[in-house]
């Protein structure tokens, strides 16, 4: 359900009490679910329920855990501010909300969509838990700009490549855009008294389920979010089409796990990106389109898992489930870790396992190595994404890698193997960002320092950096490992039925 539809549905019935059910929407500005509320409500709760089979699953690590319950933090004291309260529950979704209506006096439930198909069955089974306890159950589409039944093509079916995909989304932003909704300042009258809503539980460290806190990780909170997009736009966004593929720089927007958690809304950004473009011409607004087609792709890619939800755990091309990968734990612990003797792909993965945070020509580089190179699963690259980065979304994390693993909609294709070496050289050509997570090769000069072993062996010693020794000796030949590859997904791909 959309902003344009949200009054007339609103004003059909009006609710003593209505809970909105925060899952990925975690603030309090453009929120679709909460200003219908608070347009359909005398009163509006806000809840959150953690599910502990969810938080200490092997589906989630510890930068996505702090990055939510400090979201959580800081969206409790904007609600205490206001004399409310954030109501925050443990336990099974389908039991805690039902009891904190009864609880609240709560007649309506509010929620924004997912397009996560264990989400999708999730939010069934509570739809029929709450409705058989008499409540009135409410989706709207929130996550994403527009929704996987919003673009589609001429004959009704959904879009499987990207291109022709945004220039419908294009035109359909020309015809329907939607503004940012002040849904704070709608359901500023209308929150329940923290009173009223009781005792709840403190926010849990994420130490409580079994995941270590780091300083290092993403900061989090609705306020945070806004400062980002705030410097990004100021500062980045007229620079972001000629750095964004720069680890070592500031490029990106650093949006990504804001937008994973809800702490700002994708109308935000995109209204954002096309007010920076106003007035602008030539390569200025070659930046802010730039950046406004990488907003269009995660839409994309949330509508893809929308309409084919196999492709959270199968490939999307069907003769893709042919492909001998290979069973090799030692080369996956080694790409896990930074130890695969290539430079940047080492450096990325320390990037990841200290920061909680990817730069995203990176995760090009690290995935295609993995899956070309290595010859392993996909999958295994996709769930130890999930557990080490703060902004782990199925969609376009899934998205990614099979299209770096040509294995999924509108992949690269399978002869394209990125040349690690040629990716340093290009996108970190004087090695700052390699020697930033490789110190041991920081004695290095540039010319060298992407592929160190054909340093003389002296010279080695010289620099402090002994291959073999200091550093490890490249895990497989970059030309060897392209043929491989090109014969094995050549030989599963030619025959593509999707």
């Amino acid at each position: 359900m959309r902003a344009s539809r949200v009054v007339q549905c609103s004003l059909a019935t009006r609710h003593p009490v209505a809970i909105v059910w925060l899952r990925r929407d975690l603030r309090l500005d453009d929120h679709l679910p909460l200003h219908a509320a608070a347009l359909a409500a005398e009163r509006v709760v806000l809840a959150f329920v953690l599910d502990p089979v969810l938080l200490r699953g092997d589906r989630i690590g510890a930068p996505i855990v702090q990055f939510f319950f400090e979201s959580l933090a800081a969206l409790r004291a904007q609600l205490q501010s206001l004399d409310s309260d954030l109501a925050l529950l443990e336990g099974a979704f389908a039991d805690e909300l039902p009891a904190l209506a009864a609880r609240v006096g709560a007649s309506a439930i509010y929620y924004g969509s997912d397009t996560d198909p264990s989400a999708r069955a999730r939010d069934a089974d509570v739809t029929r838990a709450c409705e058989a306890a008499g409540l009135a159950v409410h989706a709207f589409s929130d996550q994403v700009y527009y929704g996987a039944r919003d673009v589609l093509r001429a004959d009704g079916e959904p879009y499987s490549v990207y291109t022709p995909y945004r220039r419908r989304w294009e035109a359909r932003l020309a015809e329907e855009p939607h503004p940012p909704i002040d849904s704070r300042a709608a359901c500023a009258q209308r929150l329940l008294p923290a009173a009223q809503i009781g005792a709840t539980r403190a926010v849990p460290q994420p130490e409580d389920f079994g995941h270590a806190s780091s300083p290092r990780f993403p900061q989090a909170g609705e306020a945070e979010a806004h400062r980002l997009l705030d410097d990004f736009v100021k500062d980045g966004l007229f620079i972001y089409a000629d750095c964004r593929n720069e680890p070592a720089v500031e490029g990106t927007s650093r949006m990504s796990p804001h937008l994973r958690a809800g702490t700002i809304g994708i109308r935000a950004c995109v209204h954002a990106a096309l007010r920076a473009r106003e007035g602008v011409r030539g390569h200025s607004r070659t930046n802010a389109d730039t950046w406004l087609s990488e907003l269009i792709w995660r839409d994309f890619y949330h509508q893809v898992l929308a309409h084919h939800p196999h492709v959270a755990d199968e490939p999307f091309i069907d003769a893709a489930r042919a492909l001998p990968y290979a069973d090799d734990d030692a080369a996956f612990a080694a790409w896990c870790d930074g130890r695969t003797g290539y430079p940047i792909v080492d450096a990325a993965m320390r990037q990841l396992n200290a920061t909680g945070w990817m730069h995203n020509r990176l995760r090009m580089i690290v995935a295609s190595f993995l899956t070309k190179h290595l010859l392993l699963d996909y999958r295994r690259g996709e769930r130890y994404f999930e557990q080490r980065l703060a902004d782990a979304d199925l969609a376009a994390n899934n998205g990614g890698w099979q299209w770096s693993a040509s294995v999924g909609t509108d992949p690269v294709p399978y002869f394209r193997v990125f040349n690690p070496i040629l990716q340093g050289k290009t996108f970190d050509p004087h090695g700052t960002f390699v020697r930033t997570w490789l110190p041991v090769l920081r004695g290095l000069p540039a010319a060298d320092i992407h592929q160190p072993w054909n340093v003389p062996p002296l010279m080695q010693a010289q620099y402090g950096c002994v291959i073999g020794t200091d550093y490890p000796e490249p895990i497989v030949e970059h030309a060897f490992a392209r043929e491989r590859a090109l014969a094995v997904y050549g030989a599963a791909l030619k025959k593509k039925t999707r």
